[in-house]
Formats: structure tokens, C-alpha cells, sequence
């Protein structure tokens, strides 16, 4: 297959594009500094940058960005940046790339686990990532020809936790937050979230 993973240089998307290689698939491996260049906060790039491309087998978005602070002191433009960098820019990236993408081919999406379980300072995350999971459920009814799309909700990664300063020894490292992802391209689910094995929510 031939896949687009925006946000390659981030800690899960460069997982998920050395596995996505391993499996044999071609990457075209994405960021604000690749070339071509997405930077999905600036909508204009991401039609451009397909029309760089050309036609793909699965787009895969590991990027965007929302702020994690506590309600009371969220500001404007720490909820402008949720909604147009995590929220909205991968909407746009879907509804750009739909275009491109081949019959039987399939998008991905990044929410995350607070959706269904939300912590102290995640309003904005939680919010977002509920928010991208009605997006995927609904897009869905209108993909054609086989096309699929999915949302994955990642957890914690021990990575990330580490440099956040937490325990990382509860969550998985990046590179089994990937399988996930390969789940989601080889597979055959769309409309519905895919979680990292051994990481759903209890009550699903």
C-alpha cells in the first residue's frame, strides 16, 4: 500500500511509519518540515500537498495539538489552537485527501483515550477527541467504493509520559501503540474506534 502518515517525526507517528516499512508498505513520511509539507493548522498546505502526492492507498494522521490545562484557566486562543489544529485540521485533512484516495482505501484518525476517560485539565482534549470520534462515525455514511475511515485512541504512550514526568510503566511504549494503527489499515472496520490492545475502556 501507499501511505501518507502525517506527523512522522512525532513520537507515535515515526513508530507507525518504521512499522508500517516493515510490513512492506511505501511511506511517505510527513510533517511541517518534510517535503512536500503539511502543516495541518494552515488549511491551505493540505490541498496542496496532495496534489504534490498524487493518489494513496491510506492517509494516517499521528498530528495535531490541544491544550491541557485546568478549565479555569483555559484562554481564547488555547481553545482556538484545539480546535484548529487537532479538531479541524484533521477533518480538513480527510475531507482534502478523500479526493486522492484509492477505492478500498482507508483514513485514519488520532483522538485519544480521554474521550472515555477524561482527567483533571483535559477539557480541551477530551472535547476534541469525543468530537473527531462523531466526525469518523459519521464521514463514514459517505465514503464510496470500499473506502473506510477510523479513528484510533491511543493512551498514554510510556514515551511521552516519561518526558510529562508520570510513571510510564502502565501504558505502552510507541512502537505497540502502532499495532494499532497497522490494525487499522489491514483491517476491514470503519465508522468505529480502534484502541491499543489491552487499553480499551471497561465499559465497551
Amino acid at each position: 500500500m501507499r501511505i501518507v502518515v502525517l506527523g512522522a517525526t512525532g513520537t507515535i507517528g515515526k513508530a507507525v511509519a518504521e512499522l508500517f516499512r516493515e510490513k512492506g508498505h511505501e511511506v511517505i513520511a510527513v510533517s511541517r518540515s518534510s517535503e512536500p509539507a503539511v502543516d495541518i493548522e494552515n488549511p491551505a498546505s493540505i490541498p496542496a500537498f496532495f496534489e504534490q502526492v498524487g493518489e494513496v492507498d491510506a492517509i494516517v494522521s499521528a498530528a495535531g495539538s490541544a491544550a491541557f490545562v485546568a478549565l479555569q484557566d483555559l484562554t481564547e486562543e488555547q481553545i482556538q489552537l484545539s480546535l484548529t489544529s487537532k479538531l479541524m485540521g484533521q477533518i480538513n485533512l480527510v475531507r482534502h485527501g478523500l479526493p486522492k484516495l484509492r477505492p478500498n482505501g482507508v483514513a485514519v484518525i488520532t483522538g485519544g483515550f480521554l474521550a472515555y476517560a477524561p482527567a483533571p485539565q483535559t477539557s480541551m482534549i477530551a472535547m476534541v477527541n469525543a468530537g473527531l470520534e462523531g466526525f469518523a462515525k459519521a464521514a463514514a455514511l459517505d465514503f464510496t467504493e470500499g473506502r473506510r475511515i477510523v479513528i484510533v485512541h491511543p493512551p498514554w504512550v510510556a514515551e511521552t509520559a516519561e518526558q510529562l514526568g508520570m510513571d510510564p510503566t502502565p501504558w505502552p511504549n510507541a512502537a505497540k501503540t502502532a499495532e494499532a494503527y497497522l490494525a487499522a489499515v489491514e483491517g476491514s472496520q470503519t465508522g468505529k474506534p480502534i484502541f491499543v490492545e489491552g487499553y480499551a475502556p471497561a465499559d465497551l
